[in-house]
């Protein structure tokens, strides 16, 4: 079964590259792309199939031990190194086993489990960061092509002026200074484009880097869904992180505790002899815990201090966490509400301002030079909008993506 769903994800990451081509790449693909191709998240699900291995042998007795030589060989006088002339000479073979009570090999089993848990933790966490990581970046490229749209058309209408501005120079109604005004504005706005281009594809090569394709179009983003602070709180990696590492703690401390009892060691052989009556030995091991107060309730406390410890390290990462959701949230809110007003008293005003000047240049009233000025106007506010609006998706995204298993895109 397991070769099975590894050979369907196989396939999968060999065809979605086909098919994100034929269509632009939506950030669910892309997500599921980053998911499958992900190698923190191979290596921590290697952790976790390591840690459940062990899980399975640590409640098992410890391996029975064979035994078995020579007992009272003699090695001097006529009888040196025979076996079969003394009757106290004896070969001698026997198994001895170390006995762990039920109660022990309890406590390690759940210890063990207890570390698989850790792990299992480990990879839900890369993959949250995987996805996380991964939508920033589609985010970036996202809003990076949507500046280059803008400042494509800034191109376009700095070429329209100024080629309507040499013709007007040369019907002689228009003048050189408004030809070489807008000759270098028509240079300021390629430059522009070739700078966003630049970031567009620096943008792209950082996504290509998580879905492992170069796309050429992006869809827009989805709405997310935001976790209550709860619920980020609970789900957080570190706090889930740390949860684990209690319970690891406490088991690997009950294991200890229990050493205070000594294992016993069962041992039962037969012995040989050449000409007399063979012997069966029974024998039991006990270790003489002479001073416990100083080593095994030492090693106990050791180990309850590391309780202490990473119920600390918890309380910590809730504050963290709590402070974490609380800016992100706020942050969302202030660039909402910037948002709002740069829409409506910036970029609408900016908007007003370009139809104006096209009025009035068409009523041969304004310039093409104050055209220029009031479409570049425009475009600087909308791109400005475009940075909110940027910010304000990757504030929400890392709302959604970073706890585990909680907030996906609609």
């Amino acid at each position: 079964m397991r070769t099975f769903f590894l050979r369907a994800a196989a396939s999968a990451v060999a065809l979605l590259p086909y098919l994100v081509a034929a269509a632009p790449l939506t950030l669910e693909t892309a997500l599921d792309l980053a998911v499958l191709r992900s190698e923190p998240s191979r290596a921590a699900r290697a952790g976790v199939a390591s840690a459940t291995e062990s899980a399975r042998a640590a409640g098992q007795l410890p391996d029975p031990t064979l035994r078995f030589g020579v007992e009272n060989l003699p090695v001097t006088g006529p009888d040196r190194f025979n076996t079969a002339r003394d009757s106290m000479t004896m070969k001698r073979i026997g198994i001895a086993q170390e006995w762990l009570s039920q109660e022990k090999r309890d406590a390690r089993q759940a210890a063990a489990e207890a570390s698989v848990g850790r792990e299992t933790v480990q990879v839900q966490a890369s993959l949250a960061d995987t996805r996380l990581q991964t939508s920033l970046a589609y985010l970036d490229a996202l809003f990076a092509s949507k500046a280059l749209q803008l400042t494509t058309l800034m191109e376009h209408h700095a070429h329209e002026e100024q080629e309507a501005s040499r013709a007007r120079l040369s019907s002689s109604t228009g003048n050189s200074q408004e030809v070489l005004a807008l000759t270098a504005a028509r240079g300021v706005a390629e430059d522009e484009s070739a700078e966003v281009m630049q970031q567009e594809s620096a943008a792209k090569v950082a996504l290509q880097r998580w879905v492992g394709i170069a796309p050429d179009e992006l869809a827009p983003a989805p709405e997310f869904l935001l976790p209550t602070e709860q619920a980020y709180v609970q789900a957080n990696p570190a706090v889930q992180a740390m949860q684990r590492e209690i319970e690891v703690a406490q088991k690997t401390a009950t294991v200890v505790a229990s050493n205070r009892k000594a294992n016993w060691t069962w041992e039962v052989a037969y012995g040989q002899r050449s000409g007399f009556s063979d012997m069966v030995t029974v024998g039991v091991s006990i270790p003489l815990q002479l001073a416990p107060a100083e080593r095994q309730d030492r090693e106990t406390a050791a180990k309850l201090a590391l309780v202490e410890k990473a119920e600390a390290e918890l309380a910590e990462a809730t504050r963290a966490a709590t402070a974490e959701y609380r800016a992100l949230s706020s942050d969302a809110q202030r660039l909402k509400e910037r948002i709002d007003r740069y829409r409506e008293g910036v970029v609408a005003i900016a908007n007003q301002r370009t139809a104006a000047a096209t009025a009035a240049y068409r009523s041969n009233q304004g310039s093409l030079l104050t055209l220029f000025e009031a479409r570049h106007a425009e475009v600087d506010a909308q791109r400005k909008l475009l940075a909110l609006q940027r910010d304000l998706a990757k504030t929400r995204a890392q709302l959604a993506f970073k706890p585990l298993n909680v907030g996906a895109a609609q």
